[in-house]
């Protein structure tokens, strides 16, 4: 193998190599849709996908579901996306175009784009509470990611990962959990806008485009996330 396949690519890079392809970059993977009309076409384009994903099929996960297909690339050695997983998208994504589908991270006539959801948990001492919720979860880390800064994640992928924000002080009038949802940096302004149409307030975005802090009415917040700004 040549070792740039192992190198993970920039998040800018990253975001560029697959969008004309009609895939997304969302938390160190890609990520696209494939409508079907039902479970058994969704199996076709899972299998197309599979055959050309090749080399790289352990890299592929796919969801079926009746009405549409979710397929993302991600090395599980690092979890990450390299040049491989680029590649392996564009083969991906020729291979259903021969069969008369194409790769589309817009959703088409679906309500939302493709998105990843992760819940934060605020914490003063995350070493103590980080293998409480890894058991009752029974989650696990990430491969080479097992600090108190490292998310865990679902073996499975069903679940949405969960990761850990550090506090200096207890805050017993605050809600202590919240969740981030990382959508393509070119829906972020959308759903910016949709949720303070909903009766949302803007409560920080002075780390934005990387995160815009949200709160309903109550408090209860929420960021919206890009993979802009981080690096």
């Amino acid at each position: 193998m040549d070792d740039t396949a192992l190198i993970p690519l920039s998040r800018p890079d990253a975001s560029a190599a697959v969008e004309h392809l009609g895939w997304r970059y969302l938390l160190a993977r890609f990520h696209t849709g494939v409508a079907v009309g039902s479970t058994m076409e969704a199996a076709d384009v899972a299998a197309t996908a599979a055959r050309a994903a090749g080399a790289a099929d352990d890299h592929l996960r796919a969801d079926l579901r009746p009405g549409r297909v979710l397929l993302s690339l991600q090395d599980p050695a690092i979890a990450n996306v390299t040049s491989e997983d680029v590649e392996a998208a564009d083969r991906i994504t020729a291979a259903l175009r021969a069969t008369g589908r194409d790769a589309d991270a817009a959703i088409g006539g679906l309500p939302r784009s493709e998105q990843s959801l992760e819940i934060a948990i605020d914490a003063i001492d995350i070493p103590v509470i980080r293998p409480f919720w890894k058991a009752v979860l029974a989650y696990t880390d990430e491969p080479g990611l097992d600090g108190p800064a490292d998310a865990l994640v679902d073996p499975h992928g069903q679940g949405p990962a969960l990761w850990f924000q550090q506090m200096d002080a207890p805050r017993p009038q605050r809600n202590r959990i919240h969740f981030d949802i990382s959508v393509p940096h070119d829906e972020a302004q959308r759903r910016l806008a949709a949720a303070l149409d909903a009766g949302g307030r803007l409560v920080n975005d002075g780390r934005a485009p990387a995160f815009w802090v949200l709160a309903d009415a109550e408090g209860n917040e929420i960021c919206i996330c890009t993979w802009q700004g981080r690096d």
